[in-house]
């Protein structure tokens, strides 16, 4: 029986729409011609809006239409056994269950356990991260219970936290059910907690799970709600309440670059750059990283998105040192960029950028579609490098024929 990556990505659409959908219905779905629904079944022509809008519309992540992944991501026994703690510590504490010999932790342990798997996690060592989340999550359900009645937002805090961190584990890994169940979690935590800041960074993880997961429209209300929530009067605002309001206006713009809503991304650009250009630095803080670095360098990723591939180059041409930024951000822009290339039809720079940053971040590489975008934008170019290079993430360069210039974003 063919593997799901051994199929085109014409015949996995055909799969995925099924006898249930008929052409016609497939392009109501999408607001796309039915023409282009055939186009796509063909192979003759799937530009990257298509695919995404494709995606939406079956309820699927693009990895799944190209191969990257089966319809349920397969794991390797490593990451399945992270899955499976984690989803117990999710599942446990949700129900406050905890083990009789559970030793609560003191705040300062905790809050130095949620740097760690903030600093793993943006490093790109997601398994890692999995991993020392699980007991993070029942330690800090063990601080919760041990504290009296009356003083308990501290703690509701870093359980959010912890909830949190999970959350963004499981969705990176595939395992959106528990993904839902853990950013669900967070958010019941961090209103007990009375904290809008960490009930606003909840909001917008949620959002992150719907875009995972497909659902626009919701993501960009959610992704929103959650900027708005939190804008601050820049005249008095710290770099910490600066650094939540950029990152949070930043996703909003590569949510609104997916759903091709060019003005509303502009704008959320526009708020991101302004905000980057007030703090003049990154800065970290609330398990992310923000400053005018990253509000370029998701410029980029955005005008990717939009198939506006000039802005696109012409931004990669004033960006020369990304080092400030963390090492999963800057893996990003690295694949924003040798997706503008792509668009652009310079092949060997793309793959440049492409190899570097496969072989330099293999466990990051594994866990993102965006990689085998690009190789199949790339197209049917028949060299030992392509294939080199397909064969570093596992997707066949001969799945797409016939790309036009457009890109897609993955999300963070």
């Amino acid at each position: 029986m063919p593997q799901w990556s051994d199929y085109s990505t014409s015949e996995r659409i055909k799969i995925l729409r099924g006898k249930a959908l008929r052409q016609s219905d497939l392009a109501e779905m999408t607001g796309l011609s039915i023409v282009t629904i055939q186009k796509a079944e063909q192979d003759k022509a799937l530009s990257l809006p298509t695919l995404l809008a494709i995606a939406d519309a079956l309820s699927v992540d693009t990895s799944v239409l190209l191969g990257q992944q089966a319809p349920r991501r397969a794991l390797d026994q490593g990451d399945r056994m992270v899955i499976r703690d984690l989803s117990r510590a999710v599942h446990d504490t949700a129900a406050g269950i905890l083990p009789d010999n559970t030793e609560p932790a003191t705040f300062e342990e905790l809050q130095e356990t949620t740097h760690r798997c903030w600093d793993l996690y943006w490093k790109g060592h997601y398994i890692q991260a999995g991993a020392l989340a699980a007991p993070f999550l029942t330690a800090a359900a063990a601080r919760l219970h041990q504290q009296p009645a009356g003083e308990q937002a501290l703690a509701w805090g870093v359980l959010s936290d912890a909830y949190r961190i999970a959350g963004y584990v499981a969705n990176l890994m595939g395992a959106r059910d528990l993904a839902y169940a853990a950013i669900g979690q967070a958010q019941v935590a961090a209103e007990r907690g009375a904290d809008d800041m960490r009930v606003a960074l909840v909001g917008s993880g949620r959002s992150w799970v719907y875009l995972r997961d497909a659902r626009l429209p919701e993501a960009l209300a959610l992704a929103e709600k959650s900027a708005g929530d939190i804008e601050p009067r820049f005249s008095k605002a710290t770099p910490e309440e600066l650094t939540a309001y950029g990152s949070h206006v930043n996703f909003a713009a590569v949510v609104a670059s997916r759903m091709g809503d060019k003005e509303r991304a502009a704008d959320f650009l526009s708020q991101s750059h302004a905000t980057g250009a007030r703090m003049g630095q990154e800065v970290r803080a609330h398990g992310t990283l923000f400053g005018p670095v990253s509000a370029t360098t998701q410029a980029v990723g955005v005008n990717v998105a939009l198939g506006q591939t000039g802005k696109a180059l012409e931004l990669i041409d004033s960006i020369h040192d990304v080092s400030q930024l963390t090492e999963a951000a800057q893996n990003r822009y690295a694949m924003d960029k040798a997706m503008a290339q792509a668009d652009a039809k310079q092949w060997d720079a793309s793959l440049d950028t492409l190899e570097e940053t496969l072989l330099g971040a293999p466990d990051w590489a594994r866990h993102q579609s965006l990689p085998g975008v690009i190789v199949q934008k790339i197209g049917k170019a028949s060299t030992a490098r392509l294939r080199r290079v397909s064969q570093l993430i596992g997707v066949s360069p001969t799945g797409v024929q016939g790309f036009l210039p457009a890109s897609a974003k993955t999300a963070l």
